[in-house]
């Protein structure tokens, strides 16, 4: 029996990974749908603000998201309980959690290491996966990298689309190059609804000029709103504060001031206003400058390019955590791995 027919054979005995996804908003609801068809992975546990849902027998996502509307996760039957610690007393109760997605508001800059922390000292042994943005999120984070690896858990940071998908595209397309001069990465991001995505739109307006992370998290939906209009639904970001910068910079590939990111977010239109790609250039080995380009569907939605990396790098980081690898890993670092 071949290597890849014996890894299939043992894929398809094997009991699904039971999985979580904390915060429940319009990226925690698209991360759980994405769950729902897979077959390696199981849903078993999730938290909002106010509550968490958690069953050994799999959530179901359309009961899940009629609970949320009518305020929490909490008011799901039989599921569900109320808390205002939500993500700490879920991690007391679904000790059979193997690995949380954090679709989470990194808003305050801080929030993300302060769940770390939870999980550490909760003594719970796991993988954890986040989608953050900002180069600050991530060196705090390299601050808990021991504390970690002495806890026990496998953590994964910066792996949703930028950072992540392209970040990891641009440490694959850097091996054609003996040396890296630039690394550019644009994205375009369409929906039809601000609202949806209320956590994600604030951290994006948190990199406008005059706005930052602490001003962007005290805005009133009114004062977004009254933002928005003044700008016709569209953000227009340069030059952000991006943790590809650090990812690419911890890999080896090159120093992150050679590391650019920036993009166009319209909030009124499923649309891209422009198509995401990455592009690396660089002097390859026989003295030539060329430049790789990838460049992402215009037809996959922000959360597919988020979400099924993510997942993609919960299933790498449990196959890491089962063979006693923990400590604190960036999307540059591991091959993610498809979830069928």
């Amino acid at each position: 029996m071949s290597g890849q027919v014996a890894r299939q054979a043992r894929s398809a005995t094997q009991p699904p990974m039971q999985v979580g996804v904390l915060g429940f908003g319009g990226l925690g609801q698209a991360a759980a749908r994405m769950l729902v068809p897979k077959q390696e992975m199981m849903w078993i546990a999730a938290a909002d603000q106010k509550g968490y849902a958690y069953t050994g027998s799999g959530l179901n996502w359309d009961e899940c998201v009629a609970a949320y509307q009518k305020g929490s996760l909490g008011y799901l039957e039989p599921s569900g309980t109320l808390s205002n610690s939500s993500i700490q007393d879920l991690i007391q109760q679904a000790g059979q959690v193997e690995g949380y997605f954090l679709a989470l508001p990194n808003l305050p800059n801080t929030f993300m290491a302060e769940v770390a922390r939870q999980f550490i000292q909760s003594g719970w042994r796991g993988v954890l996966v986040d989608a953050i943005k900002r180069t600050s999120a991530v060196e705090q984070l390299l601050h808990l990298s021991d504390d970690l690896q002495a806890a026990g858990i496998t953590y994964l940071t910066g792996c949703g689309a930028t950072p992540g998908l392209l970040t990891a595209a641009a440490a694959i397309a850097a091996q054609s190059y003996a040396e890296i001069h630039q690394v550019k990465i644009t994205f375009g991001v369409g929906i039809a609804n601000w609202e949806a995505y209320r956590a994600t739109i604030r951290e994006d307006i948190a990199h406008l000029p005059g706005y930052d992370t602490e001003s962007a998290h005290q805005m009133t939906d009114a004062e977004v709103e009254a933002l928005l209009d003044q700008t016709h639904g569209l953000l227009t970001l340069e030059n952000m504060e991006h943790a590809d910068d650090i990812m690419l910079e911890l890999a080896g590939i090159c120093s992150r001031d050679r590391v650019t990111v920036g993009g166009v977010v319209d909030t009124r239109n499923p649309k891209k206003p422009l198509s995401t790609n990455v592009k690396i250039t660089g002097r390859t080995f026989e003295g030539k400058i060329s430049t790789h380009t990838f460049t992402l569907g215009d037809e996959t939605s922000m959360a597919a390019n988020v979400c099924g990396p993510a997942f993609g790098y919960l299933k790498a980081g449990i196959s890491l955590h089962r063979r006693g690898i923990h400590g604190l890993f960036t999307a540059a670092e591991v091959m993610p791995q498809f979830v069928r």
